[in-house]
């Protein structure tokens, strides 16, 4: 599965690893994206989602009840 966060769209990026010496090589970042598992208050229920960091104090600063409906 790709490593892509549901709620902020975040996914890996490309670019090059440069040494001491400035050669280049080609690097994958990967963003820190991990399962979690939601409580919905409205539906009374746990929803698993796939969240990087960003999106997990998006959800504690805003409420899970504002974004997601």
């Amino acid at each position: 599965m790709s490593k892509i966060c549901e709620l902020t769209g975040k996914k890996s990026m490309v670019g090059n690893k440069r040494s001491h010496a400035m050669n280049k090589n080609k690097k994958r970042f990967l963003a820190n994206i991990h399962w979690h598992k939601i409580w919905l208050n409205n539906e009374k229920k746990f929803v698993k989602m796939k969240l990087s960091k960003k999106g997990l104090r998006l959800i504690n600063k805003k409420g899970i009840e504002n974004i997601i409906f």
